[in-house]
């Protein structure tokens, strides 16, 4: 099952608060950027709309004067002319004159710049306000049709469209130009179109022309022609219809056009803009929301990473440190960072951690002083065996007049109790040790002489400090239990052996030895709390060992190569300095409790 700790929690917590609103965001600014679109569609389409009525305005208007001159006094006097010569008479020249001059407040009645032309069928001359010339009936028939009529010229380079109409009088001979009475010609070019797109285009946001198919394109005079070249011919493909709202992309631009098809002229004025400038303040505003979200996350991030390392890590370790301590694992200490509560909760976890393991090794101490006064209390009861045994060894060589045995075994006896009632020290070194052991083996080969020893200690474990009567019991153990219950000779071996930072002392026999079974039982119980039945000098031994050098001091049991049992007592190897602060903290402070005496052979007897 998958878990989550403190620091995914929390970011997962700032992402779920995080997802709504984005979420709002990106709905409300869906529906904003649908009602600009809308709204700016709407604006441009009424914009592109009143512009094209202007345009159309000034057209109808335009087209309108043909039918205010025909019914004109002057004009219809001028239809009504027939002359006989080709040259006017004095009533006819005043006749044009009028009607150049009504032909002048004509087209100055408008801002366009317009030509008003008058043609007389009957005459074969047409007016205009800059004077009367002849025309060409033919080539005249050839350009009249009904409507505006387009051509296109080259002006300085570029493309003019000259817009013309034709009026008829009457109208019915529009089919049939020879019923004519007057003709009249109403003429622009696209220069005024231009002008009123270069107005339209103030705000410098749009870029209005004009596009029919098939005929051109009328632009704005500051037109990008080749950008809207390019969307000309996207519309093209498209399909342009009478009032259009598109988005076309040229490049890697999108651009928002907008067209609205003339009724009028036929031609559509189109309007473009770049997408880009209508959407920036919504980019914007995006970019700066999605900067402040990552901002936010980034802050989540931390503020959840720090919660996670300032809060719960120190937590969690606590918690393991609470479990090891249970487990009795006293030795466990936190490493407190900082000066915030954690790292206090940490310190006064270890000091109380501290007090606890030190409470513990007192009573621990104190029980192994206890088992030490039960030990020598046990020791107390059989060492008056071993004494008596002793006293019965030389009262019998008394009696056979065996000075000489009487004299050794009175020797080695003081020695051995010499030694053991010096309880001054704890720690002494093993040449003591191994002296003390060789008197106990000298007295028991006198009461055994089947058994032979030898000891062979190196001098630099000589000089090495160990627990007092720590060997004695190996061997006691050695003659008692692996010797003595058997017939044969008996041989005890005892050798040092430096193996790495440690010293090992090795006691060997050939006595009756353990089954691998029981010297697994054997090593098992040294570890274990003390039974009665198992005894406490093995015991005591081992625990002693492993409370001055530590958890990898000991004692441990194998089988000898001399067909017994083997037993090695291992300590680590301390320097001369860690010796000498060993000897000053473990020696005791109870001496005044020590009392001498001097015996009858004036040797001390201490007691307490």
């Amino acid at each position: 099952m998958l878990k989550f700790n403190f620091y995914t929690k929390i970011v997962s917590i700032v992402i779920v608060l995080l997802i709504p609103v984005l979420i709002l965001y990106v709905y409300s600014n869906q529906t904003t950027t649908d009602v600009l679109r809308k709204e700016l569609n709407q604006s441009n389409y009424n914009q592109l709309t009143f512009f094209q009525n202007q345009v159309n305005t000034n057209i109808e208007m335009i087209s309108s004067w043909p039918h205010l001159l025909i019914h004109d006094p002057d004009v219809a006097s001028f239809q009504a002319i027939f002359l006989k010569d080709k040259t006017l008479n004095l009533d006819g020249i005043n006749l044009v004159k009028r009607i150049q001059t009504k032909l002048g407040l004509q087209e100055s009645s408008s801002n366009w710049r317009t030509s008003l032309n008058i043609y007389s069928p009957s005459l074969g001359r047409v007016v205009s306000e800059k004077g009367a010339s002849f025309y060409d009936q033919k080539e005249l028939t050839q350009v009249i049709k009904n409507g505006w009529q387009v051509s296109k010229k080259k002006i300085y380079g570029k493309d003019q469209f000259i817009f013309s109409l034709y009026t008829l009088s009457p109208f019915s001979s529009l089919g049939n130009l020879d019923s004519a009475n007057t003709i009249i010609k109403v003429e622009f070019d696209s220069s005024n179109i231009q002008d009123m797109l270069d107005r339209f285009k103030g705000d410098g946001r749009k870029e209005p022309f004009y596009y029919k198919k098939g005929v051109g394109v009328i632009y704005n005079r500051t037109a990008n022609e080749e950008l809207s070249g390019k969307l000309i011919t996207k519309l093209e493909k498209m399909g342009l219809h009478e009032v259009d709202n598109l988005t076309v992309k040229v490049g890697e631009e999108s651009y928002l056009v907008h067209a609205v098809l003339s009724q009028t002229t036929g031609w559509y004025l189109i309007d473009y803009m770049p997408l880009s400038d209508m959407m920036s303040p919504i980019y914007t505003s995006n970019r700066l929301f999605y900067i402040t979200v990552i901002g936010l996350l980034l802050v989540g991030f931390i503020g959840a990473y720090l919660l996670h390392s300032q809060v719960q890590v120190p937590i969690l370790q606590l918690v393991r440190a609470f479990r090891r301590l249970k487990d009795g694992d006293y030795a466990v200490r936190l490493s407190p960072k900082g000066s915030h509560e954690f790292a206090f909760l940490s310190r006064q976890f270890n000091l109380m951690v501290g007090q606890i393991q030190e409470l513990f090794e007192k009573v621990y101490v104190e029980k192994l002083h206890v088992k030490e006064s039960r030990l020598k209390q046990l020791q107390s009861q059989i060492n008056p065996h071993f004494f008596y045994n002793c006293f019965s060894f030389i009262t019998s060589m008394a009696k056979l007049r065996n000075h000489e045995a009487v004299v050794a075994m009175a020797h080695n006896l003081s020695k051995y109790y010499r030694y053991t009632t010096r309880q001054e020290r704890d720690l002494v070194p093993l040449s003591e040790e191994i002296e003390f052991v060789h008197y106990y083996l000298k007295i028991q080969q006198m009461r055994m002489p089947r058994l032979t020893f030898s000891i062979h200690v190196s001098s630099q474990a000589n000089s090495l400090l160990i627990p007092l009567l720590v060997v004695q019991p190996l061997v006691e153990n050695a003659v008692l239990h692996g010797i003595e219950p058997q017939a044969e000779d008996g041989i005890i071996r005892i050798t040092t052996e430096q193996i790495g930072l440690y010293m090992c002392l090795i006691v060997d026999d050939n006595g009756l030895g353990l089954g691998r079974e029981a010297i697994t039982s054997l090593r098992s119980a040294l570890d274990k709390p003390v039974e009665e039945e198992s005894g406490y000098g093995l015991w005591n031994v081992h625990q002693r060992m492993r409370l001055h050098f530590g958890e990898d001091a000991g004692l441990d049991f194998s089988l000898s190569p001399l067909g017994g049992l083997r037993a090695v007592l291992k300590w680590p190897v301390l320097t001369e300095e860690e010796q000498a602060n060993s000897l000053t903290k473990l020696k005791p402070s109870s001496n005044s409790n020590m009392v001498k005496m001097e015996g009858p052979d004036g040797s001390d007897i201490a007691g307490r």
